[in-house]
């Protein structure tokens, strides 16, 4: 899977589980009938926001993104369908063009986040398995950690 199929998948993914927590959000504020689709709505966009910023530092990474837009790939997860029409920019932009240019056979890797990102290229079954192990981590303490509306209550 090239980088831009990888960051277009996510992007587009991202964007329709924000569509699964605002009709969550509807049912449970303005309709008051369940809070269900909050929390199964809410868990998966979790799930997949942390995918989708774990794709885009991976693609910051292979594209040799400026820090401005890498921060913006990352940064559009929070703004609901944000993700949409930035990939469609850096598409447009030829920001996705291209492959693994780490992978076995490529370029050699210059610094830490490039070595690891050579690593995972070279051993992508591993890789997925520890990274889907750090993001279910994660997302295992977000969800103890309850819905960030009840944070600070």
């Amino acid at each position: 899977m090239s980088p831009r199929t990888l960051f277009r998948t996510l992007a587009f993914a991202e964007a329709v589980t924000w569509t699964l927590l605002l009709i969550g959000l509807v049912l449970k504020y303005v309709t008051g009938t369940t809070e269900l689709g909050v929390q199964i709505g809410g868990g998966i966009h979790g799930f997949v926001f942390l995918c989708y910023a774990a794709v885009a530092a991976f693609t910051w990474i292979n594209q040799k993104w400026s820090a401005g837009t890498g921060l913006l790939a990352i940064a559009s997860a929070v703004v609901p369908y944000a993700t949409v029409p930035v990939e469609k920019r850096l598409d447009r932009s030829g920001l996705l063009d291209g492959g693994w240019r780490l992978a076995e056979g490529g370029e050699a890797p210059k610094g830490a986040l490039e070595s690891v990102q050579a690593w995972v290229l070279r051993r992508p079954w591993l890789a997925l398995g520890l990274t889907l192990a750090g993001v279910a981590a994660v997302f295992s303490f977000l969800l103890f950690m309850g819905p960030p509306d009840t944070w600070f209550a």
